[in-house]
């Protein structure tokens, strides 16, 4: 969220990121907005004034014994104190308005940014690694199926089961697969925790309209979420309740870098998404994903953007997987973020690489919308903090990419050896005998 001071003085700034953003220019009627809040507030103070001038006024009239005069002032701060609830009404009204239209512009891109309207605009970063079919990973593997043919053919993977139960959009796993999905998620939280630094949280599910707000889900992408009785929201992701730690805080510079991580189940409506991955386990309203999030010092923040995409990648290379990392371009990157990469992972099922992980930088986006706060070692500030989120990664995506890069000829699935442990010792995934 912007701050309107912020807008006033760097106008032509604030316009070009929009412009890049594809969206007209949009300063001139927010100051215009302001301009009334500000005049509001402006005639408040003097209402104020005049009525603390008149309470002298008063006082030397009494002290006069001029009866009429001190009437007549009397009459005077009555008829003031009729119009104050209309003025702060107005002033309300205003700040409103303002607060409402902020609240909906996406953050401004850096410039490193790559310009495009689209994921056509998207550039590669870097490529980890070979296809599987280029390194005989697939030895025998002519037409490499999709997750979810060896999974139904495994009789581990259930569509219809879950549609029964849920509708569509929902899978069933089952035994080994089931427990393949697990090891994956604790694989990467024990990675996270035990060689990257970050603080494990095991998070509320449920959370309020405020900290929807605060990480930007709310109010634009209302229709993207599952709302849970009056008061409540289903989490999209943990960036919701691990950003929000830090809301209403003041912490010290001495506590950043602010790093944690989760393990949870994620529910997202799709609602732009009909006829979209309609097959099989890529876009569902029920997915679990291990979440990072960082809440760092502002100088801090880019280079710890480039940590945390070298955390996502960590668990990707241990689980040799060939993928690349794009810089999303100004029209394809999420509302809250200044800068994104998202990794791709390759699926030689759909001979397609798609996204595993997707980190972003967000400035001090969010923490305006939550009030999170730090002061300088030397007691300066409060200052805005930055946040940062990413993905490391989507379990059910790297359930799909594990599967598909270690399918075999007959069907069976090779178990990668950093998953092993995790598995009791397990080593290959096939139909129950």
């Amino acid at each position: 969220m912007y701050d309107i001071r912020w807008i006033r003085e760097n106008a032509a700034a604030f316009d070009r990121g929009l412009t890049r953003r594809g969206l007209a220019p949009l300063s001139s009627s927010l100051l215009e907005l302001d301009d009334v809040r500000r005049s509001s507030i402006a005639r408040a103070q003097a209402m104020q004034e005049r009525r603390n001038a008149l309470s002298k006024e008063i006082g030397k009239a009494m002290g006069a014994k001029d009866a009429a005069l001190a009437d007549t002032l009397k009459a005077e701060v009555a008829a003031l104190k009729e119009q104050q609830p209309a003025l702060e009404a107005e002033e309300k009204a205003a700040k409103d308005a303002l607060d409402e239209k902020l609240a909906a512009i996406p953050n401004a891109p850096f410039d490193d940014v790559p310009e495009g309207a689209d994921e056509h605009g998207n550039v590669v970063l870097h490529v980890h690694g070979v296809k599987p079919e280029e390194r005989g990973l697939l030895t025998g593997v002519n037409d490499p199926k999709q997750h979810f043919e060896l999974g139904e053919a495994l009789g581990q993977m259930d569509f219809e089961k879950a549609a029964k139960l849920s509708g569509s959009r929902f899978v069933v796993l089952q035994s080994q697969i089931a427990r393949l999905s697990r090891s994956i998620g604790q694989f990467m939280l024990d990675t996270h925790t035990e060689e990257h630094g970050y603080t494990e949280v095991n998070p509320p599910l449920l959370v309020r309209d405020d900290a929807m707000f605060g990480t930007a889900q709310l109010p634009k992408f209302r229709e993207d979420q599952f709302r849970a009785g009056e008061e409540h929201w289903l989490i999209p992701t943990a960036e919701v309740p691990l950003t929000n730690l830090a809301r209403e805080s003041i912490l010290s510079e001495e506590e950043l870098p602010l790093r944690f991580t989760a393990l949870t189940p994620c529910f997202r409506s799709e609602a732009g998404s009909a006829g979209r991955d309609t097959r099989g386990m890529l876009r569902q309203h029920q997915f679990e994903k291990v979440e990072l999030v960082s809440i760092t010092a502002p100088e801090k923040s880019r280079e710890e953007h480039e940590r945390m995409l070298a955390c996502a990648e960590a668990v990707l290379k241990k689980l040799d997987l060939h993928y690349r990392v794009m810089t999303l371009c100004t029209g394809d990157m999420g509302f809250a973020s200044q800068k994104t990469w998202d990794i791709e992972a390759w699926l030689p099922g759909q001979k397609a690489y798609r996204e595993i992980s997707s980190c972003s930088v967000c400035g001090d986006f969010q923490a305006r919308r939550m009030n999170a706060r730090y002061k300088t070692k030397d007691g300066k500030g409060p200052f805005f903090v930055h946040t940062l989120n990413g993905s490391g990664t989507a379990v059910g995506r790297a359930l799909i990419a594990v599967m598909e890069n270690y399918q075999n000829a007959d069907g069976s699935i090779t178990v990668p050896d950093v998953l092993v442990p995790y598995m009791r010792g397990v080593t290959r995934i096939e139909k129950a005998a």
